[in-house]
């Protein structure tokens, strides 16, 4: 896997931070009502198209995958970060989970069902969203739904700390969702719904369901 200076940084930050990050985001679900009912709502869309593996990437701990299970769905959890990875296997040890980057998805063409990207595309540059969406594109099933959740906004910032005060260096993305829709519309997906809200999960996030289009 080709790692340039900003998926480095990204994966070195998210190893140092992975045991606080996951103490202090595995409860936010039971405060989240509108993000499991979305969830609940992509789980419905999968089992109506016939079921199937269902990936989430960018998993970080594995608490969206674990919950996307607990379901009734078949989730395995993709992560740039090994030791993220590492702690998703300890917190979840019944799942499947896998060191990989969305930049280079190393998933063949329409092997899954679905695709969850449940704020994991806010630390990727603009240049790469295109690339990394003709990846979701390329392993989704034609028809197979598309959840994305990202922070709204308008700007980049750099972290500097987080997680229990530990060091990082990650850029965090913050994208307008007509911007996100944009950009899935351009990559094959249709878009069927989008909303923002306000929660434990964000100050303001977007939540956008699609599907993948048949490869010309």
């Amino acid at each position: 896997m080709s790692v340039d200076g900003w998926l480095a940084d990204t994966r070195s930050s998210y190893d140092t931070v992975a045991a606080s990050y996951a103490d202090l985001v595995r409860g936010l679900l039971a405060d989240t009502p509108y993000e499991r009912a979305t969830l609940s709502l992509f789980a419905d869309f999968v089992r109506a198209a016939g079921g199937g593996p269902v990936a989430d990437v960018g998993c970080g701990t594995g608490r969206i995958t674990a919950h996307l299970a607990g379901l009734g769905v078949d989730a395995f959890g993709i992560d740039l970060s090994p030791g993220m990875i590492e702690v998703a296997r300890r917190d979840h040890p019944g799942l499947r989970f896998e060191v990989g980057s969305m930049t280079d998805l190393d998933l063949a063409e329409g092997s899954v069902a679905g695709l969850v990207a449940w704020y994991s595309l806010i630390h990727i540059p603009d240049h790469q969203v295109a690339p990394v969406l003709a990846h979701f594109r390329r392993v989704l099933r034609p028809g197979g739904p598309l959840l994305l959740s990202f922070h709204v906004g308008n700007e980049t910032r750099l972290k500097t700390q987080g997680y229990g005060g530990h060091p990082m260096k990650v850029h965090v993305h913050r994208r307008q969702p007509a911007q996100v829709a944009a950009w899935l519309r351009e990559s094959g997906f249709t878009v069927e719904a989008q909303m923002t809200l306000a929660s434990a999960e964000s100050a303001l996030g977007g939540i956008i369901f699609g599907r993948s289009q048949p490869v010309a």
